[in-house]
């Protein structure tokens, strides 16, 4: 049995090498190419690693170097869709750094890992041809992070060599690369420390032809013309590395293989819809009074309807082509209302904004709160405040490889199943709710003060959802931090603009006609081929997002597309500031309060307590937070102001140590033994303070293992000199051993310190 089975893992092995013969073949030579971009060197090689994959390339930006693998199955997948994966993983070998967690491995998926992941994917989906459905997936692997370059620009450019120099069918390659914005020069693929002073931050792929295929953006109130500007400088430095990338294609004599099957519907199932369902469906579409629920109704039971009728016409028809002859006609007459009669089918104008209402502060009990409505889109977001200490704090692995650092705002975006009229899991994280807070959270960052004294949460819950919630979230977010008393530098809002086009049938690459919508609605979204989301003031924009279902877009789309969002982001701002134009002067009286306490160094052990003690009762009993600013100054953060009243009366009873004061330095006082510990004697000078250590070293001139030694018990009295308080951790110092010696010294108790002080002399000699 185990010889049969080595023989079948041997035959195994023997076919896969013969399925990718012509690949592993066409990568025995290495080759590379070098881009320059600029002061930078790109350098894309392939051909050394990885080549039973059917496609590999490694991609190196000094001394960061990222390896990309593309593996596609040659058996179609039963889903009706393009089964693609992209996985980005970071390597903690790759920044000289071990895993921090228990195992010292790589585990689960940071959402760094996630956010890359898709940013590589919106990248490479749109140039599989249709029809290609076969799992494919794409693996993006660090080889080594140098700290100076990221490493996420390069996993696309190794993900689109990777692909074009294997025989997947694909119509790449692109290129991709970073453009910053420092003191008002741009800059191609910026390093990690000029990244920290850019006020832009865009990432844009682009195809042959200049055409764009991707876009993602963070700004600091970037200016719509000095974006314009970066988006146009980024596509020509794209150019370089996609001629680069053809350059390996052509000295590898790539051939791409052709599929088993291409799933396309039949002309004859499609002209019976046609036929059959043409006028009823061109009926729903143009009939404004449907909203998404009763026009989704409406066209469902068309469906149901056309559906069977094919069934009975074609009964050899497969399950996908009854259902696409059915979607290619609906999404026909859809696009052709818009590109030949200038219609919408909620009966807009293609600039205009879906019926929009704003409200603010819905629940007191909240630091703020907001609701946005825009159309049949519905967001709810609340604000948060925490201490400084409920900041995220990234793990060192992320940190190293991509420079995210502790952040003490964050904006989570959730979509229950509700929102869609829809059943399904609640809670955890998927790719999409990740993204789209990430793409929110980028708008509102850069209005977000910077010396604000604590930590912010944004949450947005999407309540309806009929298109584009990301940015409804970042409206809602804006409000909600206006109605929080955020000093906010200015308000927030964002739409998104789609796109229906027409392709040129002598050249399918290129549009030959095309518009742009205002505010698209989810089916728009769904049939259209884009999805282009900006966000930013009045003054300029702050985010921008966009994700393409074509091949590339032209340069002039995209211009249009930013004008056109530009414009309704102002009608949007117009309408939000009648709700609330200005942040609150003050937070909420329930808001969290922050204050600083001084703790001298000499009430600092009794203020913290053994082992800590005081601070964790008293966190416990009134739910503050405290940190140590400095040597003297501790930062109390409490959630409501009766929890800091509370702190405060709790303070200042721990702290309190009248009697302390009237000790003298170099007296002699009568102590009370406490408690008998084997390092030595817990004592007190007088009823209300705290326990002191009377270590065994200070006991006696001998040297003894245990107090019982001495003969000491619980509740004698001895004599012990003070000597102050440790300058370093502030305990009070006492000592009996000094009082073994034959000199003379004065005794003192404190109720004879008190007579002194009030005029009565009472004085002890003693000697011991």
């Amino acid at each position: 049995m185990r010889y049969l089975r080595q023989l079948g893992r041997l035959f195994a092995r023997r076919h896969v090498r013969s399925c990718h013969h012509s690949v592993y073949s066409s990568h025995q030579n290495p080759r590379s190419v070098g881009v320059d971009l600029g002061e930078k060197k790109l350098e894309i090689s392939s051909g050394r690693f990885a080549r039973f994959a059917d496609g590999s390339a490694v991609v190196q930006l000094g001394e960061t170097s990222v390896m990309v693998t593309a593996v596609s199955k040659s058996k179609p997948s039963p889903s009706q869709f393009m089964p693609l994966v992209v996985d980005y993983r970071q390597k903690a070998a790759a920044a000289g750094r071990i895993p921090t967690n228990y195992l010292r491995r790589e585990l689960g998926t940071t959402d760094n890992e996630i956010l890359t992941s898709r940013l590589v994917d919106r990248s490479i989906r749109p140039l599989f041809p249709p029809g290609y459905f076969y799992d494919t997936q794409v693996v993006c692997n660090l080889l080594a992070v140098d700290g100076v370059n990221n490493p996420d620009v390069l996993a696309i450019n190794a993900a689109s060599a990777a692909l074009a120099l294997s025989d997947i069918p694909w119509n790449g390659p692109i290129g991709a690369v970073r453009v910053g914005l420092v003191d008002g020069e741009l800059l191609i693929n910026p390093t990690r420390a000029e990244m920290m002073s850019s006020t832009l931050n865009l990432i844009i792929a682009g195809a042959p032809s200049s055409q764009v295929v991707m876009i993602e953006a963070s700004a600091e109130n970037v200016l719509q013309q000095d974006f314009s500007h970066a988006v146009k400088v980024g596509v020509k430095h794209t150019q370089q590395i996609i001629f680069g990338i053809q350059q390996l294609v052509r000295e590898h004599k790539i051939t791409k293989r052709t599929p088993v099957k291409v799933f396309t519907t039949p002309a004859e199932m499609v002209d019976h819809v046609r036929q059959c369902a043409s006028e009823r469906i061109y009926a729903v579409f143009t009939d404004y009074s449907h909203d998404k629920v009763s026009r989704d109704d409406a066209i469902n039971k068309i469906r149901l309807e056309t559906e069977e009728s094919l069934r009975e016409r074609f009964p050899q028809a497969e399950p996908f082509e009854i259902v696409e002859s059915f979607n290619t006609v609906s999404k026909e007459i859809f696009r052709n209302l818009v590109l030949n009669e200038y219609r919408r089918c909620d009966g807009r104008e293609l600039t205009a904004l879906r019926n929009i209402s704003c409200e603010v502060d819905l629940f007191k009990p909240l630091h703020g709160s907001a609701l946005f409505q825009r159309g049949q889109t519905q967001v709810l977001c609340s604000v948060t405040f925490d201490s400084l200490e409920s900041s995220i704090k990234a793990d060192i692995i992320t940190t190293a490889l991509s420079g995210i650092k502790d952040k003490n705002f964050m904006l989570h975006y959730e979509f229950p199943p509700y929102a869609t009229n829809e059943t399904g899991k609640l809670g955890g994280l998927n790719r999409r709710e990740l993204g789209h807070g990430a793409l929110a959270e980028k708008a509102l960052r850069p209005v977000i003060p910077k010396d604000f004294p604590f930590t912010i949460r944004v949450t947005s819950e999407v309540l309806e959802s009929n298109g584009s919630s990301s940015m409804a979230s970042a409206c809602g977010g804006s409000l909600a931090l206006m109605d929080a008393g955020v000093p906010i530098s200015s308000a927030v809002a964002g739409v998104a603009i789609g796109l229906i086009s027409k392709s040129n049938p002598e050249k399918p690459s290129e549009i030959q006609d095309y518009r742009l919508l205002t505010d698209i609605l989810g089916i728009e979204d769904y049939l259209g081929d884009m999805d282009f989301k900006l966000a930013g003031t009045n003054k300029g924009i702050t985010a921008l997002q966009a994700d393409v279902k074509i091949p590339g877009l032209p340069l002039k789309v995209v211009m249009e597309a930013i004008q056109q969002a530009t414009v309704a982001k102002r009608e949007i701002l117009g309408i939000m500031n009648k709700c609330i134009a200005a942040p609150r002067a003050a937070r909420k009286d329930n808001g969290p309060v922050v204050e600083n306490v001084r703790v001298p160094v000499s009430r600092r052990a009794r203020f913290v307590g053994p082992g800590g003690y005081n601070l964790r009762r008293l966190q416990a009993q009134t739910g503050v937070t405290i940190s140590q600013v400095d040597e003297e100054t501790f930062s109390v953060f409490a959630p409501t102001p009766i929890a800091m009243n509370e702190a405060q009366d709790f303070i200042t009873e721990i702290c309190k140590d009248d009697q302390e004061q009237q000790l003298e330095f170099g007296a002699i006082y009568t102590a009370t033994i406490t408690e008998i510990r084997e390092i030595g004697v817990m004592v007190k000078l007088y009823p209300n303070m705290s326990a002191v250590l009377l270590h065994n070293s200070q006991l006696d001139h001998k040297r003894i293992k245990h107090p019982s030694a001495l003969g000491f018990e619980v509740g004698q009295q001895i004599q012990v000199k003070y000597f102050g308080r440790d300058p370093t951790d502030g305990r009070m110092r006492l000592s009996r051993k000094v009082l073994q010696s034959p000199a003379a010294t004065v005794i003192k108790t404190l109720s004879e310190k008190q007579s002194i002080s009030m005029g009565s002399s009472q004085t002890t000699n003693s000697s011991s």
